[in-house]
């Protein structure tokens, strides 16, 4: 597998000068730049480029209906960042070195910035303030304020822009979106919904349903999973819930990176209490999800304390 070029975010870059003006707009009003030298300087480089898709080939526009494929990652207590990579056999291939310097890191989310159905970079928040990395690049301060949020990722595209958007919940359980700008800047923000306190589990990266919209799920209290249908609508991106399953409180963890078959559906990856990891494969309906659960790792995934 061939290590992810700089062509895709030089394609990135050169639209920062289209978006300067638009990026002067960032949130909670401070403005984006190198991160100083008390800024965190972590590393990250994409460990693998994903196998194509029947009929996509990564690097150009993804089709509509195509969800992401991306690596799973995951931080481990002293900070070391791995990558798995789809093995293009359902699963995930074995784990590849890919940073270190994010013991302090308290989210982190992939972001696609040009819509090709493959990250490149990071989001990540720590000490109060939100950050972006390009793949293989220095990490810089988006903004402060960030403090107030217990839950930070991206669901891909939320308002039907080329970029991936940024979901952000407060400790008051009210849920937020920032628009991307597709070079690591966001949009203020807009208040999408309240009552998010009565999820422990909370992820999504693509389409569930086959609508053409992203969505996500959430995991309750009491171990119920309940799917939000996206619209592509900025001011109101969800549709009330529908119910999932219930029983889901046997896993600790919830996580979803796109496509991990590569049959084109998004796909939800579940960590058991006891350190084995589990693909839910997408069915692409909204009725039921998920097929049956396949076990993709044995032991170990708990001493990872983020995935993404």
């Amino acid at each position: 597998m061939a290590e992810l070029s700089g062509l895709k975010r030089g394609r990135t870059r050169a639209r920062l000068v289209a978006a300067a003006t638009a990026a002067a707009l960032l949130i909670t009003g401070a403005a984006a730049g190198s991160a100083s030298a008390a800024d965190p300087q972590p590393s990250a480089t994409a460990v693998t480029k994903a196998p194509a898709q029947a009929g996509k080939s990564l690097g150009t526009q993804a089709e509509t209906q195509d969800s992401p494929v991306n690596a799973l990652y995951g931080v481990n207590s002293s900070g070391t960042l791995y990558g798995y990579p789809p093995n293009g056999e359902g699963g995930i291939d074995s784990r590849i070195y890919s940073g270190e310097g994010w013991g302090a890191t308290q989210q982190m989310t992939q972001v696609d910035h040009d819509a090709d159905g493959s990250a490149d970079g990071i989001w990540f928040a720590e000490a109060g303030s939100l950050y972006h990395l390009f793949y293989g690049e220095d990490a810089t301060r988006v903004g402060g304020g960030w403090g107030i949020y217990n839950k930070v990722f991206s669901a891909s595209n939320l308002a039907g822009a080329g970029a991936d958007d940024l979901l952000a919940r407060d400790t008051q359980g009210n849920l937020y979106l920032y628009l991307g700008y597709g070079n690591g800047s966001l949009t203020g923000r807009t208040l999408v919904g309240s009552g998010w306190q009565a999820y422990n589990q909370i992820t999504g990266k693509g389409d569930l349903t086959g609508d053409g919209k992203n969505d996500i799920v959430a995991r309750d209290g009491s171990g119920v999973l309940w799917l939000y249908k996206g619209t592509g609508d900025r001011t109101k991106p969800f549709t009330a819930r529908t119910k999932v399953g219930s029983g889901w409180n046997m896993f600790n963890y919830l996580v979803s990176v796109g496509d991990i078959d590569l049959d084109g559906i998004t796909d939800l990856v579940a960590r058991g209490t006891d350190g084995a990891l589990y693909l839910y494969k997408g069915t692409g309906m909204a009725a039921s999800p998920f097929k049956s659960r396949v076990k993709i790792g044995t032991s170990g995934w708990n001493s990872y304390r983020l995935l993404f």
